[in-house]
């Protein structure tokens, strides 16, 4: 036990230079993981998320859409005020529903009369 507490102690011979150096370099590991997870996950998913604001910006009406569930409709209205837009997802019975705009997850192509009847 007293080994133990012995290598545990401050070294006397270190000079006040030579601490700072170390407790800089116990701390360079933490910067650089920092670093590395900004890097590789942070900023990618800030990117990411930029560019899906950007797309359900410029949603218009007659745009299809895919949502976070799976369903492709045509947008016949947008009500800002409530951040909803309202889908027409089958052409014959007309049915519609109202869907947040956040769970719009991609533009579909809009060269395509129907995209959802091409397959």
């Amino acid at each position: 036990m007293l080994n133990l507490m012995i290598l545990m102690a401050p070294n006397a011979t270190t000079t006040q230079g030579q601490g700072s150096t170390n407790a800089l370099a116990a701390l360079l590991p933490f910067i650089l993981i920092f670093f590395v997870m900004w890097f590789f996950i942070i900023r990618p998913q800030s990117k990411k998320q930029k560019e899906l604001q950007k797309m359900l910006d410029n949603v218009k009406v007659n745009d299809w859409v895919l949502t976070n569930g799976g369903i492709i409709g045509r947008v016949t209205a947008l009500k800002p005020e409530k951040n909803v837009v309202v889908l027409e997802i089958d052409d014959n019975n007309h049915v519609r529903v109202e869907f947040q705009k956040s769970a719009i997850v991609a533009l579909l192509n809009k060269n395509e009369s129907n995209p959802a009847s091409a397959s």
